[in-house]
């Protein structure tokens, strides 16, 4: 049976295109179709999980079943008349909701071969699961359409790799149809997306990773013997090889989802904002795989320092960042990995980050030995693309092949 992965290769995007022009045109003539929408998202999940993919199609019905009965049990306790809103309740509710994704990542550590309760995009529908509870919890979300949060949970253009939508926002697009001129601004910007992502990822993606990467792989591998650490020059080749090529399929990739989002009506977030650009790390992850820094950002970090500070556990501010940027880099080190790279990567940002902030506060007070102008400006944007760069390298497990195999 044929078996489609997300924009994998142009007869996928042949396919999307030929069953989307029904809600194009629907688009344009000031209606939407749901009940098309429902049916072409199935087939398309049904394409993706299929074959020899529908152990991870049966992994996925389960999750979704049980995540329906989660969050509409918590948002009834939530929403009922009197709820005391119990702290106990709500961290169940999330533990519950993150346990089929912790089981995922942490089997591979006890046997060789992954868990039968993964599949594609697992990390991604949990963030929305664990998303929505957080909400409900905050009272954000006062009325939950379960039909619609199925809609959200399994909406196919992202549900591989994000972005990361929030449930609220979703809706608002969702329950309307643009207007003529405003839907015709989202085709003209998702065929610049569609044409974009396939420079980025069919072609400087190629570039970057497989005609450039595997060469400076096997210089370094060649070269490790006489070098302090195995390090040499061919290790900074593939430290930029490897960094170029996961923004452009990884940007590439993002493209094509808000692309195909647009399409269908759905003003899916962007991922990147010229990290490449970025002056200090600060700046990068605010450009940077943006829906998962600002998730990050909003329901780890923010919430763990409001959480210390109302317990007065830390007294010092500058202190209660520092903790809470450990805590939240250490959490989105593991999230991609139990490896010790994975982990030392998210350390080593949580380094960067707290340096950037101490750099801060020291030249706020010394205004007057630490002019701003283009010359400093572009040598912050250097040393912070290196610095992100080096992190790259980390992250790739390239230094495991090389100090271990």
């Amino acid at each position: 049976m044929l078996n489609l992965q997300p924009y994998e290769n142009p007869q996928y995007f042949l396919y999307l295109i030929i069953a989307l022009l029904p809600v194009i045109i629907g688009m344009f003539k000031g209606f939407r179709m749901h009940w098309y929408e429902s049916i072409f998202s199935l087939v398309f999940l049904v394409l993706i999980f299929d074959a020899d993919k529908w152990p991870q199609g049966k992994a996925l019905l389960g999750y979704v079943v049980f995540n329906l009965l989660l969050v509409y049990a918590y948002f009834k306790y939530r929403t009922r008349e009197g709820s005391k809103n119990s702290t106990a309740v709500f961290y169940l509710s999330v533990a519950l909701g993150i346990a089929q994704l912790a089981i995922v990542k942490f089997t591979p550590l006890f046997q060789h071969h992954g868990s039968i309760l993964g599949f594609l995009g697992i990390s991604y529908l949990t963030f929305r699961v664990v998303g929505t509870i957080m909400e409900i919890r905050d009272g954000s979300i006062k009325d939950l359409n379960m039909w619609k949060f199925v809609q959200f949970l399994l909406f196919f253009p992202t549900i591989s790799s994000g972005p990361i939508d929030r449930y609220r926002r979703f809706v608002k697009d969702y329950d309307r149809v643009p207007d003529p001129e405003h839907y015709a601004q989202l085709v003209t910007k998702a065929m610049h997306y569609l044409m974009l992502g396939f420079l980025y990822k069919f072609i400087l993606g190629y570039i970057f990773g497989t005609l450039w990467l595997p060469s400076v792989e096997h210089m370094a591998m060649a070269s490790r013997g006489g070098a302090f650490l195995g390090l040499s020059w061919p290790v900074v080749g593939v430290m930029y090889a490897y960094s170029g090529y996961l923004f452009f399929d990884f940007a590439g990739y993002s493209l094509f989802a808000v692309a195909i989002s647009y399409l269908m009506g759905i003003e899916t977030p962007m991922n990147f904002n010229k990290p490449w650009m970025s002056y200090n790390i600060k700046d990068f992850w605010n450009r940077w795989h943006m829906s998962l820094s600002f998730w990050f950002r909003d329901y780890i970090y923010m919430r763990f320092v409001f959480f210390v500070m109302k317990h007065k556990w830390l007294k010092s501010r500058v202190s209660t960042a520092f903790v809470g940027y450990l805590v939240l880099f250490l959490i989105m080190g593991i999230w991609h990995g139990e490896t010790w790279y994975y982990i030392v990567y998210g350390l080593f940002h949580a380094m960067l980050i707290n340096l950037t902030d101490a750099w801060l506060r020291f030249k706020k007070k010394h205004k007057d030995f630490f002019p701003h102008n283009k010359a400093t400006h572009y040598f912050a944007i250097f040393m912070t693309a290196n610095a992100v760069c080096l992190s790259f390298l980390i992250f790739s497990g390239f230094l495991d092949t090389l100090w271990f195999h």
